[in-house]
């Protein structure tokens, strides 16, 4: 399943959003009002949970210095991995893209697919704030 955002144009540098998203604690201040958990478990780890769904850990990837980062499940049960595309439009701006990749069967893919475009979705909105 593959899932993007709408590009979004931040009134940030690429550095400077590269840099935000690289701090996983930022991501906090990404998530949706329903978020019920959320934790750094070490420098490249952070869980977290919204109201009515299982916990989540992700973890840090890659990440390439100004462009990307890539954040993957933690565990194998659902394998999938969410990636910020950075792309410097001038000294002040950027824009970025989000996108999910899992790896479900149908029923799977069926039953997550919503709430994780919304999911993803809020991520982006979010970000546009920093």
């Amino acid at each position: 399943m593959h899932i993007e955002t709408p590009k979004k144009t931040i009134a940030k540098s690429d550095k400077e959003v590269f840099e935000f998203l690289t701090d996983l604690q930022n991501f906090e201040r990404l998530m949706p009002d329903t978020i019920s958990k959320f934790e750094i478990l070490n420098e490249d780890r952070f869980l977290f949970a919204l109201k009515g769904m299982p916990e989540i850990v992700l973890q840090r990837q890659s990440q390439t210095p100004y462009n990307t980062v890539v954040l993957g499940a933690a565990s194998d049960k659902l394998p999938f991995t969410l990636t910020a595309d950075i792309k410097a439009l001038n000294d002040k701006e950027s824009e970025v893209f989000l996108s999910f990749q899992g790896e479900f069967n149908a029923m799977m893919a069926m039953m997550i697919k919503t709430p994780i475009t919304n999911f993803i979705g809020t991520l982006s909105e979010n970000l546009s704030r920093i």
